[in-house]
């Protein structure tokens, strides 16, 4: 996927999740374990959301190709940003997938342990 449409999808998932609702904090934080595409909140929740655009299925949906090693690369992200943090506050993690022109598929607590 070329950076423009990664930057379009999140773009999207950013305004489709601010529409439900939730704040907008953080957009690509990056540290040693990898990226966070969107840090938002909802209410008193840190979500931490992992955008996936596919522009066709013949490999699965765009939801499915979160694999169990991004999902510990994302864990392992949003342990570096919460120990930035004075309190922790309650978290989760969502997918936000994104294929064609369909409405976006909002996975909320899409994971929390990856075993």
């Amino acid at each position: 996927m070329s950076s423009l449409l990664g930057q379009t999808a999140e773009s999207r998932a950013a305004s489709f999740l601010q529409s439900h609702g939730l704040k907008l904090l953080a957009r690509n934080w990056r540290c040693r374990f990898g990226e966070i595409d969107l840090i938002m909140q909802d209410g008193a929740t840190l979500v931490f959301v992992e955008v996936r655009l596919r522009s066709r299925s013949d490999f699965g949906s765009a939801a499915a190709s979160v694999t169990t090693a991004k999902q510990k690369k994302l864990l392992a992200a949003a342990r570096q940003y919460l120990s930035t943090l004075k309190t922790l506050p309650p978290c989760r993690f969502d997918v936000v997938a994104l294929s064609g022109n369909t409405p976006p598929e909002w996975i909320k607590n899409a994971f929390d342990d990856v075993g």
